[in-house]
């Protein structure tokens, strides 16, 4: 069975459990109403899953363990939480609060993304096809014509005939290159120094730096909020970190905290260089004032909005440097084509 759910799934199952739990109803009841609910079989069927485990006495936290891509340590951790004090419904609403945040949160970045992708992707396909199809014919005309070709055009009947006699090797390498790309990025080390090259790339890498802060922050407060210990809620948002320069991070926070050091005084050390100073500032006066998980929360809230400011300006940034890109190729490949057709007619006239 593919253990797979949607983020609204995910949020829907976890914010109406939470609700029938509050409303008096068993938690068997309330696992096998939302089952009946559930209109696509695959989701139906894990939960009935999960409802079966549960009727055969097993922890919600244990029945839900068996779906470990769809419910993750945090999930599973705050859960069981829950049912040791006796307060599973308040836990579900902190995850259905989190899950939908986090939704919201990756639709904006995926919303501002889509828009210059579409654009690209047209862009690509209209080249390629001109490329392969256009230009090739273009050729046999112009080394037809008894004229002294332009530059432009000289170069774009050799990006033609190039593509002509070896586009298929070009495109083959191209493929290659890029399943070649994502076999190195598995390895870890090569995966953490790309991702590194991109927390130090202007403009990019504060944007990913604050959604990898948010991320973090939120897991953290989340936990800390439900009564998880903090070392325990720290080495919990490492393994379900994918940013690997953070997880080290979150290691080596993970050590410091076991060793009965402050999280804030060791968030201020000079070898984190892509926390922004105000998370160790603000977590200090979190520790000392006995509101870690509000500080925490509230560092995510200031992250997420900062990252929503910037991909909204995204748009703005990015449309112009497309449409400049776009009118210099269209434009070169128009002199190109009508600078030689324009010399012939010129001569004829003559």
């Amino acid at each position: 069975m593919a253990q797979k759910m949607s983020q609204i799934e995910k949020l829907m199952f976890t914010k109406h459990l939470g609700l029938m739990l509050r409303s008096g109803i068993s938690l068997g009841e309330a696992v096998d109403t939302m089952a009946l609910q559930m209109k696509k079989e695959s989701t139906r069927k894990i939960i009935e899953k999960i409802r079966s485990k549960i009727s055969n006495g097993e922890t919600m936290e244990k029945a839900l363990s068996g779906f470990p891509s769809i419910f993750d340590a945090l999930y599973r951790s705050i859960v069981a939480v829950g049912e040791r004090s006796g307060s599973l419904d308040k836990s579900l609403d902190y995850l259905a609060s989190n899950i939908g945040k986090s939704y919201e949160f990756k639709k904006k970045v995926n919303s501002a993304m889509m828009y210059p992708t579409i654009v690209l992707t047209a862009a690509a396909i209209s080249g390629i096809t001109v490329t392969l199809f256009v230009l090739p014919k273009l050729v046999e005309m112009f080394s037809s014509l008894d004229v002294e070709l332009p530059i432009s055009t000289k170069i774009l009947m050799f990006i033609a005939s190039v593509s002509k006699d070896f586009g298929w090797l070009i495109l083959l390498g191209l493929i290659g290159m890029i399943l070649g790309s994502i076999a190195l990025l598995k390895i870890p080390n090569v995966r953490r120094n790309w991702q590194k090259f991109w927390l130090k790339f202007p403009w990019v890498g504060d944007l990913v730096t604050e959604i990898q802060v948010a991320l973090v922050c939120r897991n953290l407060g989340v936990m800390v909020k439900s009564a998880i210990p903090l070392d325990e809620a720290i080495q919990i948002t490492a393994t379900s970190t994918d940013n690997l320069v953070f997880r080290r991070y979150l290691e080596r926070w993970y050590k410091a905290v076991i060793a009965g050091k402050s999280l804030g005084d060791e968030m201020g050390q000079r070898g984190y260089r892509f926390v922004p100073i105000i998370v160790p500032r603000m977590v200090k006066v979190g520790e000392k004032s006995g509101n870690l998980d509000q500080t925490l929360l509230y560092l995510a809230d200031f992250f997420e909005e900062e990252v929503d400011d910037k991909v909204r300006n995204l748009g703005s940034i990015i449309e112009p440097m497309m449409l400049v890109v776009i009118a210099v190729v269209v434009g070169f490949v128009a002199m190109a084509i009508i600078s030689p057709i324009y010399q012939l007619t010129g001569g004829v006239h003559r």
